[in-house]
């Protein structure tokens, strides 16, 4: 049954991508914000799907930590979903993703349609550049940023060291950072397209300062924060079956 409800997911998910990426290109002559309620939209939809096919939700901890200036987000990056609900949680934003992305008919359209930091992940110092440069431009521009430092995903239990460009970029425009873990991979791996049903707890933590500081010391700050809270999240973060329905907000 599993089985079955994980294709048919997959199946609506990718046959809605045409249509609401047309819609994001044809928004493209109208204010900047109404392509983003379009992508929110389709996000909103592909998870209220999840929800109802596969019955994978998720809860959110710690917004009273989410500024109301725009900053730089980093997230850890398990799966497919964290790109989606991020959409629904962090206002007007960019993204820092790999070129390639855009290449892709229909999605990578709708994609570059929405003002992403798009690099070449083999440049090196260029790429951090490039973020730095584009980034600056769209924090000026009101957006905020989302920073998978990890720069691809990763199996729950593993990481990588992280990249200095979000905290880099925060530097350069007198940001602090924004942590944000979570237990997504539990459920939806990043490889294959088989989902579980239950609950993806998402946790936003403390403003990291980086104002004075080391870059590399601020990122160990934040990675030690984000891959600690990940542990303690678990697989199905300590909550019963019971607990995960009555905390569940989605």
């Amino acid at each position: 049954m599993r089985f079955l409800k994980s294709l048919l997911f997959t199946t609506l998910m990718f046959v809605s991508i045409p249509p609401f990426a047309v819609a994001v290109v044809l928004a493209l002559p109208l204010e900047r914000k109404v392509g983003y309620v379009i992508a929110a939209s389709w996000a909103r939809f592909v998870l209220m799907l999840l929800r109802v096919i596969v019955g994978l939700r998720y809860q959110v901890e710690g917004t009273e930590n989410i500024p109301k200036r725009n900053t730089v987000v980093l997230w850890k990056h398990q799966s497919t979903f964290e790109t989606l609900v991020q959409l629904l949680l962090i206002p007007q934003q960019s993204w820092v993703l790999k070129r390639e992305l855009l290449w892709i008919p229909f999605f990578g359209w709708g994609l570059k349609a929405l003002s992403p930091i798009a690099i070449d992940r083999n440049a090196g110092r260029s790429a951090v550049e490039q973020v730095i440069e584009q980034g600056s431009r769209r924090l000026a521009e009101g957006l905020w940023i989302n920073i998978f430092p990890e720069g691809t995903r990763m199996a729950p239990g593993s990481t990588r060291r992280y990249g200095l460009s979000g905290v880099l970029l925060a530097q350069a425009n007198d940001r602090s950072v924004l942590p944000v873990a979570h237990n997504a991979g539990e459920f939806w791996p990043r490889r294959g397209w088989m989902k579980k049903p239950g609950v993806v707890r998402i946790r936003f933590g403390p403003l990291v300062e980086t104002a004075g500081r080391e870059a590399r010391e601020v990122n160990r700050e934040v990675q030690a924060w984000i891959e600690s809270t990940v542990k303690e999240l678990g697989p199905r973060g300590g909550c019963s079956e019971r607990q995960d329905r009555a905390n569940a907000t989605v």
